[in-house]
């Protein structure tokens, strides 16, 4: 299969467990409870009139139909993915299910347009923490267009604009920031590569005073969160 990666990193990276709670996702960082960049954001998101309107307009059962889908098609996408940035090769994959055969020609085609940009990849999947902040796991970090960055896969089901993946950018300046903290480096670009259901590539670069901005933004939201959720004690074990 085209498209291999040199997969090696100058760190070493460990890994945290995590556990499910009902105020969200929490990493056990050294004996210290996380909660997950995503569950921030989830906490700290302001109401989405659009994301109401489509659920008002195609009904909760349907709306939860298509989100499942769309979470499971995601899935198999990363998988496929990471299996190619690890693995090098994807011969003994044999999609069987029509959402992973949906996956794989995804995959194929973020292989096809956004790997030639990825010049090497030190982890997938990294469990990362910003001391007595926030915790999660980076999708992929490595070199994109010859710079150190973070990047992420992600599965959409038609195109997206900038300004509607706030979020996304949000968790590549959270991992960057996380990333540089513990291994003391300079990490000041993101990746987002996204392929639509029709096969539609998009690619979202953040760097330079956008990244800078977001970043400010992005670590009000964590003060925001741990000011209005005073029953997450970061010291606290699990």
């Amino acid at each position: 299969m085209k498209h291999v990666i040199k997969y090696e990193s100058p760190y070493t990276y460990n890994d945290f467990t995590s556990e499910d709670r009902p105020e969200g996702r929490f990493y056990d960082c050294h004996g210290h409870k996380l909660p997950s960049v995503t569950s921030i954001l989830s906490k700290t998101k302001e109401d989405n009139d659009g994301i109401k309107q489509w659920i008002e307009r195609v009904g909760e059962e349907e709306a939860n139909r298509i989100r499942q889908e769309a979470a499971i098609r995601g899935t198999n996408m990363h998988y496929i993915l990471e299996k190619q940035i690890v693995n090098g090769n994807l011969w003994d994959y044999r999609p069987d299910s029509p959402d992973e055969k949906q996956a794989y020609k995804m995959a194929c085609k973020i292989m096809d347009e956004g790997f030639p940009r990825i010049g090497q990849v030190y982890g997938c999947e990294v469990s990362l923490f910003n001391t007595d902040k926030y915790a999660g796991k980076a999708d992929v970090i490595g070199i994109f267009e010859g710079q150190p960055a973070i990047m992420d896969f992600k599965q959409t089901n038609k195109p997206k604009r900038r300004e509607w993946i706030q979020d996304y950018f949000y968790q590549l300046v959270a991992y960057a920031l996380a990333h540089n903290a513990m291994y003391g480096t300079d990490i000041q670009k993101g990746a987002i590569l996204m392929c639509s259901v029709d096969l539609n590539y998009q690619e979202f670069v953040i760097q330079g005073d956008e990244f800078k901005r977001v970043s400010e933004d992005w670590l009000k939201k964590v003060d925001q969160y741990w000011a209005e959720n005073i029953f997450t004690d970061p010291n606290e074990k699990i």
